[in-house]
């Protein structure tokens, strides 16, 4: 069987094309070719394969790929092609190729989002029966929504004469669509094209874009030719909307002053009677280390794998375990459901109170069901040391491992002994496993009712774990507990962001082939369907920030090539180590900061210049401040003062520095000559912008590989951010979703991001957790508003003061109509295009401010969910924008 492949392609010079083959069925001669193709002429490239006498039947996948000096620099973008041949042996099929530069979307409709919930099983379109084909047409479709297939219509009789009525139907396969013609008798050349056709209404509907394509006179007529193709249907392809929402921040009649997994269910069906077809969580992990409000933080689990107890229905296993609540218990319940924001520490004990007196009731009993025992045998290796660090962080009073004497270093062999069954303590373990069979039953319900709505649940990876965690007291060797992880300077935190996660020794991941990651994304697919990477920039490079700092502005990229003198000597620059990396202090900048204070700042914490060593840093002059109760505002100009510098230090080696970012802010950067400030300006663009790109491209790949291979969820990434020049590239060649919020445009030279300009592959929101709301950013800077309202919302004059519904309604509508798979939306935004459900306060809707590590998160619906329901208006308001946006 010979197999002669033509790719149409044009080339520069020194590049050259090859073609990889290899058999999909394994039971047959293994086939695993690289053959190297021939310029054949101005359009195309060929080579041939001969397939071994034993492949009679069977099919062969193959890729392109484009080289430069024998090197790989391209691969396009179809990567499992496939031939399916029953010829017989001695023949020869011609196969004609385009190659595919831009994603088809394969692995992302094939992910559990769209193949189990979303998409509906396609009507099939009988195939055509052709015993003797001259010509097999496959091409691929980006997917089309239900009840939709592709169709050909073209010139010659076989392709009825452009005939609307009577176009030819390609039959699906995966993606894939084709149909087999005989063409014998047909005059070439033949002009065709491919379209959408709607099963149902039996018509064509929409053409693909472009001139005709032109089918030429065929190489022999003796031998069969393929073609594989690709046909752009991406403005009529499937497109969806999504409620973005904090499960605490849900409230129903019923709730218990906090949002939980019960609630979803209310949500979802909002969700259907709005359109809606994805609920978005942010993580829904277990951060109890500290029994107060700075637990709400979300983001800082104790467990990268258990759940929030306090999102848990008691009164729901409370029912099931004939338990019953005193009068005065329901009238607290109903006093903190009543309250406009979450108390946390109040509705964490109250629920944690109920929690224990269901499960005294019958204590171990549970264990012996049989769901338990499936629940702990799929779990288990997680569950006892989470159970193990629960019981011991209330011992201790303290989840802070190194306080908890002989357990201070996790042994499997005490911990096993601890959660024995034969202690007097054992029902203390087991309340841990007790908690959370019930929320693993009460989120897998909640699902399961999504699911059969037809709405998906995508959850939330967050990039970091609590610094006191089970992950960290387990796995010490994973993470590099001496750094904090971060994010640098932007628009919203001007100072940077430190999260306080030890940051991840992705050398000592990598030698067990990212065995902890790979185990989270298995364990979030138990209940997601898809998962948005939360700062996927981590795994190109983390903001790292000295355990001395408090502020974000002293980080580094972790990895990333630093500078030596002899680089800044060979730009021509007189290197000063203490000039350039000491806070540069004059009495100008002195009197500057502190005014009147300045001798007393002098005197306390500046000598001869410099900082004293027993207060040069930040988390000494916190101490300081603490213990002295001295005016805050003080202490946040030295923090500035600190921050003086031009270059850091690598902590690791001497003689290697790094650039403060945000260097040209400084005073020590604006009193240099001007001949020093262009040196540096060029290093500094090349160390941020250059420099590090080939190393932050190579290092990303083999964990993405780890992420993508772990579960069939559907990725999205949150790439916001100072984000480097491939990483566009390498979410894209991976079908992971990208971000893209109006307020953050990723080019530079941009105001807003305009949702019509996005790609395909991404989701489009006007605003995330992180930000404020459209009504509260809206009246935040009214020069910013203003701009909005004439150069992306066309308005002519003066913008309004509030954020109009009418005003909302039209930023939603811009989104909807975006080209991007998904449209997301906080539910506060949803709900401020109707009068009557939107907040008085938008304030007051606020879910979190990075810039303050110290932040509350204690935002709640005003409203409950079932009131949410019944307002009609808004409801059906919402139905009509996504409606009338052809998103599904």
């Amino acid at each position: 069987m010979v197999f002669h492949f033509f790719l149409k392609f044009k080339t520069q010079f020194g590049q050259s094309i090859a073609i990889l083959l290899r058999n999909a069925d394994k039971t047959v001669d293994s086939i695993n070719a690289n053959i190297d193709l021939v310029y054949l002429n101005e359009e195309y490239w060929h080579g041939s394969f001969n397939a071994p006498d034993s492949y009679t039947s069977g099919q062969i996948l193959y890729h392109y790929i484009l080289k430069e000096n024998n090197q790989t620099i391209h691969t396009d973008f179809w990567l499992d092609r496939s031939i399916h041949f029953d010829f017989k042996i001695g023949s020869q099929i011609n196969i004609f190729d385009d190659w595919q530069d831009i994603p088809i979307e394969r692995s992302v409709f094939n992910s559990r989002a769209f193949a189990k919930v979303l998409i509906k099983k396609q009507i099939k379109v009988k195939k055509a029966i052709c015993n003797n084909p001259t010509h097999i047409f496959e091409v691929h479709a980006t997917q089309l929504p239900y009840g939709k297939a592709v169709c050909l219509l073209g010139s010659g009789k076989k392709l009825n004469n452009w005939d609307a009525s009577s176009a030819i139907l390609l039959s699906d396969n995966n993606g894939v669509w084709s149909v087999k013609l005989n063409l014998q008798k047909e005059t070439f050349p033949m002009e065709y094209k491919f379209a959408t056709y709607d099963l149902e209404k039996k018509q064509v509907e929409h053409f693909e874009e472009g001139v005709n394509r032109v089918l030429k006179t065929p190489i022999d007529n003796e031998h069969p030719t393929m073609l594989h193709q690709f046909a752009d249907f991406k403005k009529h392809a499937w497109r969806g909307a999504g409620v973005n929402v904090q499960l605490s921040a849900l409230k129903t009649n019923n709730s218990w002053g906090v949002g939980d997994f019960t609630s979803i269910n209310l949500l979802s069906d909002w969700s259907v009677a709005s359109g809606i077809k994805m609920i978005q969580l942010l993580p829904i992990n277990d951060t109890t280390a500290t029994f107060s409000r700075s637990d709400s933080y979300p983001y800082s689990a104790i467990s990268a794998f258990a759940l929030h107890p306090i999102f848990i229905d008691i009164q729901k296993i409370a029912k099931k375990n004939k338990v019953v609540f005193s009068k005065s218990f329901h009238e607290e319940i109903k006093k903190l459901n009543n309250l406009d924001t979450l108390d946390y520490d109040s509705v964490f004990k109250l629920k944690t109170e109920a929690l224990k007196t269901v499960f005294n009731n019958q204590q171990s009993a549970f264990m012996k069901e049989e769901g338990f025992k499936d629940f702990f045998a799929n779990n288990s290796l997680w569950l006892v040391p989470y159970a193990a660090f629960c019981f011991l962080r209330d011992k201790f009073n303290t989840a802070d491992f190194s306080l908890w004497e002989d357990y201070s270093t996790y042994n499997e062999k005490s911990i096993q002994k601890l959660v024995s069954e034969k202690n007097t303590h054992f029902n203390e373990i087991a309340f841990y496993y007790f908690s959370q069979y019930h929320l693993h039953l009460q989120l897998t319900a909640a699902v399961s009712y999504a699911h059969k709505s037809g709405i998906i649940i995508k959850g939330d990876l967050p990039i970091g774990v609590g610094r006191c965690s089970v992950d960290t007291w387990m796995n010490p060797d994973l993470f590099h507990m001496d750094m904090q992880a971060g994010a640098p300077p932007d628009a919203f935190a001007k100072k940077g962001q430190n999260w306080s996660f030890p940051t991840y020794n992705w050398e000592a991941m990598k030698a067990d082939n990212y065995k902890w990651w790979r185990q989270r994304l298995e364990h979030m697919s138990n209940y997601f369907d898809a998962t948005r990477i939360d700062h996927v920039l981590g795994f190109f490079r983390i903001w790292s920030v000295p355990m001395h700092a408090i502020e974000g502005i002293f980080g580094v990229f972790v990895p990333s090539l630093p500078l030596t003198t002899q680089d800044f000597i060979n730009a021509g620059l007189h290197f000063n180590e203490s000039r350039l990396c000491n806070p540069f202090i004059t009495d100008e900048i002195l009197n500057n900061l502190f005014a009147d204070q300045s001798d007393w700042i002098k005197n306390v914490f500046i000598d001869q210049g410099h900082f004293k060593n027993e207060l040069n840093n930040q988390r000494k002059i916190e101490a300081y401040f603490k213990l002295h109760q001295t005016n805050e505002n003080l202490k946040q100009r030295l923090f500035d003062l600190l921050a003086e510098v031009i270059l850091l230090k690598d902590d690791k080696h001497p003689g290697q520095y790094h650039f403060r970012i945000d260097m040209h802010d400084t005073k020590s950067f604006q009193y240099l000559s001007k001949q020093e400030q262009e040196i540096l300006n060029k290093l500094y663009v090349q160390y941020f912008y250059e420099k590090q790109n080939d190393l932050w491209y190579k290092v990303a790949q083999e964990k993405l590989d780890a992420i993508q291979q772990s579960s069939d969820m559907m990725i999205c990434a949150e790439d916001l951010g100072m984000v480097p020049d491939m990483v566009e590239g390498v979410l894209k060649s991976r079908e992971m979703l990208a971000l893209q919020v109006q307020r953050m445009p990723k080019k530079s030279h941009e105001q807003f991001s305009h949702p019509a300009y996005a790609p395909y592959l991404s989701v489009v929101t006007p605003s995330t957790h992180d930000m404020s709301t459209i009504r509260q950013w809206w009246e935040e800077d009214a020069s910013v508003s203003q701009s909005f309202y004439n150069n992306l919302l066309l308005q002519k004059g003066k913008a309004p003061f509030h954020c109009e519904p009418w005003i909302c309604k039209e930023i939603l509508l811009q989104h909807l109509k975006s080209p991007a798979m998904w449209a997301v939306f906080l539910l506060q935004d949803l709900m401020s295009v109707d009068e009557s459900t939107r907040r008085e306060n938008p304030a007051d809707e606020r879910i979190n401010i990075p810039a303050d590590p110290n932040h509350y998160w204690n935002y709640r619906m005003h409203i409950t969910l079932e009131s949410l329901l019944e307002q009609k208006s808004l409801v059906e308001s919402i139905h009509q924008l996504i409606s009338d946006t052809y998103r599904c």
